[in-house]
């Protein structure tokens, strides 16, 4: 422990150093400034030295019969927060989350669905009708042209 206080004073030393040279700090302001830069480097060390306390707890594992019961017809319940979604791509971007960091969170499957099944087929209807995905007619004649006559 003596060995690690040395180090902090020599550390306080050469940033109250650096910062002394380079700013206006009036005589009386001294020991603040240095009690400031010691506690700073203090917490630092200290966050440093117990990096445990910081890290998120990792979420639960689910049970295939919670992942089957979070797929609906209609609607897929979040695990985030619990709440039905018919697609949950922009839900999960409003939280930082990716579908695959989504997955790897929660250990589900490579394949879980990210739109419900009713709001696909809808789309994918509404695609048909306005002609998507077809190839373009071509009214050009194959070969040469022949004239009226």
């Amino acid at each position: 422990m003596d060995e690690q206080a040395g180090d902090l004073r020599d550390l306080v030393a050469t940033v109250a150093a650096a910062y002394f040279s380079n700013s206006h700090v009036m005589p009386g302001e001294i020991p603040t400034v240095i009690g400031q830069i010691a506690s700073g480097l203090a917490r630092v060390s200290a966050s440093v030295a117990a990096p445990d306390a910081a890290v998120e707890p990792a979420a639960p594992r689910l049970t295939p019969a919670q992942i089957r019961r979070s797929i609906s017809a209609s609607a897929l319940v979040s695990f985030e927060d619990g709440k039905p979604y018919r697609t949950l791509r922009r839900h999960l971007s409003a939280r930082g989350l990716t579908p695959d960091a989504y997955r790897a969170k929660w250990g589900l499957p490579v394949d879980y669905p990210m739109v419900s099944a009713d709001y696909s087929s809808a789309r994918s209807a509404l695609a048909k009708t306005l002609g998507l995905g077809r190839r373009a007619i071509t009214t050009a004649r194959k070969g040469p042209r022949r004239p009226k006559g």
